[in-house]
């Protein structure tokens, strides 16, 4: 029977894309293949238990929320988590899948809103963006970008305009917690006029970096 190595199944408000604030069950698998400098979730990198998938299933639905959200780590890295995902769309709820944009995107299930990161330079982690990806982005989709300083800033706009991103779905950019000052960023956008979603990670201004939340 199909397994996955979890770190936590928790029900929180979404805080960030498209659905920010509604009621969502996080579904966090456990493994990432990256170490961006930045990462707030270094305590899914290992451990967590092997979790049955119908155990998955009758845990997410005692929470009785429309929204899903599978994360990491990278939730991709494991190759039964498309098991997980099209199960879920299946039984009736609204998937998202959070990816680094480090593995290949074609094959999860169409159905699903794939929030995809591009590795900004301040990230560390720039040479693992698989740029291939793109060419499978849905209208649904959303891709996102971390960003640290000013360097960053630029560079993401340089891919706004290489891969026509706003074309292709929504484009999300976040000033690194704790780092960039968010309304400096959002200078950068007004001052610019990009057409991108400035957004914060509501789930921190309200619960700060309590793990399951």
């Amino acid at each position: 029977m199909a397994r996955l190595r979890l770190t936590e199944i928790f029900h929180s408000l979404q805080g960030e894309g498209a659905s920010v604030g509604w009621r969502t069950v996080f579904v966090r698998l456990t493994g990432c293949p990256l170490r961006c400098g930045y990462c707030d979730t270094a305590y899914a990198f290992k451990g967590g238990d092997w979790w049955q998938m119908g155990d998955i299933f009758e845990e997410v639905a005692r929470h009785q929320a429309r929204h899903v959200t599978v994360t990491g780590g990278e939730p991709l890295a494991q190759t039964e988590c498309h098991t997980l995902l099209t199960g879920l769309c299946d039984a009736g709820y609204r998937v998202s899948l959070e990816t680094s944009g480090a593995i290949d995107i074609s094959v999860v299930d169409p159905r699903v809103v794939r929030v995809m990161d591009l590795k900004t330079p301040g990230s560390g982690e720039q040479e693992k963006n698989l740029y291939a990806n793109i060419e499978h982005l849905q209208a649904s989709d959303q891709v996102k970008f971390v960003i640290t300083d000013e360097a960053d800033y630029l560079w993401s706009c340089e891919q706004l305009e290489r891969w026509g991103l706003t074309e292709r779905c929504e484009v999300l950019f976040s000033p690194v917690a704790g780092g960039l000052p968010p309304t400096q960023l959002a200078d950068w956008i007004l001052r610019d006029r990009l057409d991108v979603r400035f957004q914060l990670q509501l789930h921190k201004l309200l619960w700060g970096d309590q793990p399951g939340r």
